[in-house]
Formats: C-alpha cells, sequence, structure tokens
C-alpha cells in the first residue's frame, strides 16, 4: 500500500496549494485526479485557478468524477486526489452509490500508487439540511474518520498553516 496522506481543512484553507506543494518535493511521476464535475460558474473558475497553481510542477491530469480506484497511474506514482467531497458528491447524487464504496474505491487507488495525497473538506455539520444533504455530509464526515485511520500523515489546514494531527514531515519526502 502506499502512503497516505490526508489534508483536511474547510474550503479556501489552503489545502491544494499545500497539496501541490508537497508533491512538487517528491520524486517519480506525479498525478492529479481532478474529480469536479462543473455544473455552474463558480467551478469553473475553481478548476483554473487549480490548472494554474499547478502548472510547471509536472503533474498528468486525469479528469475523474467517478472510480479512481481505475485511474491509470504507475506503481511508483505520486497521486494527488482533489478531492474527497467531490468525488462523494459525484457517487452519491448521480450514480447513487454509498460513502462505503467510494472509500473503498479510494483505497483501490491508494494500493495501486507509491504516495496518495487526498484532500478534503472538514467542519461540515449534518443540522439544517435536506435528507439527501445531511446523508452526504454524515457520509463525508464517516470517509474523513476511515481515512484519518488508515493515513500515514494527517495535516489539518488551519488559516493556511498546516498542522499534523498525525505522523509527519519524514513520513512523506
Amino acid at each position: 500500500m502506499a502512503i497516505l496522506v490526508l489534508i483536511s481543512g474547510s474550503n479556501n484553507s489552503g489545502k491544494s496549494i499545500y497539496a501541490e506543494q508537497l508533491i512538487a518535493k517528491t520524486t517519480g511521476d506525479r498525478y492529479y485526479i481532478a474529480t469536479m464535475l462543473p455544473c455552474t460558474e463558480d467551478n469553473h473558475r475553481r478548476i483554473e485557478k487549480h490548472r494554474a497553481q499547478r502548472q510547471g510542477l509536472g503533474f498528468d491530469t486525469i479528469e475523474s468524477p467517478y472510480q479512481v480506484g481505475n485511474a491509470p497511474v504507475s506503481s511508483d506514482g505520486v497521486v494527488l486526489l482533489e478531492d474527497v467531497s467531490n468525488l462523494l458528491a459525484n457517487a452519491m447524487f448521480e450514480k447513487g452509490d454509498s460513502s462505503d464504496s467510494v472509500f473503498n474505491d479510494i483505497s483501490a487507488l491508494a494500493d495501486r500508487c507509491k504516495m496518495l495525497v487526498a484532500v478534503t473538506i472538514t467542519g461540515l455539520e449534518d443540522q439544517g439540511y435536506d435528507e439527501g444533504t445531511t446523508a452526504y455530509i454524515n457520509g463525508l464526515n464517516a470517509i474523513n474518520r476511515k481515512l484519518f485511520e488508515k493515513a500515514s500523515a494527517v495535516i489539518s489546514m488551519q488559516e493556511g498553516t498546516p498542522v499534523y494531527e498525525k505522523g509527519d514531515i519524514h513520513v512523506l519526502i
């Protein structure tokens, strides 16, 4: 199994930039698995922002909104999964899949590469939403807990600062 790194935080906390910079320090093939299905103008802006951020960092981009466990990555590759929350939303709302199937899919990807860096949103609470959104939030929280347990390192981005909750930089590079 690969080294699994979980990078979490709220929207716009610096998760993606930190993950990209971390992977830029590694050797081997670099893959960026983009999971967002662009449905709004904001989605398109975020995609362009992320493309500009990783320009020149040597990533091969793989557009994969579903079933990332089948992504064409090399066994010595370093993979950035951007991000778990989009992957789950796509699976639940487009395909009717469960959070367990998404976690298993992410685990299958981790088993196929040297390092997997998974970016995810944390801090969502399930109060005040409809049934579908509540199920999504609970599913995301469940995946995040399982990834935390499985990870070699867990980094929480807090106001742009990485805080190691598990492991340290030495397991990464």
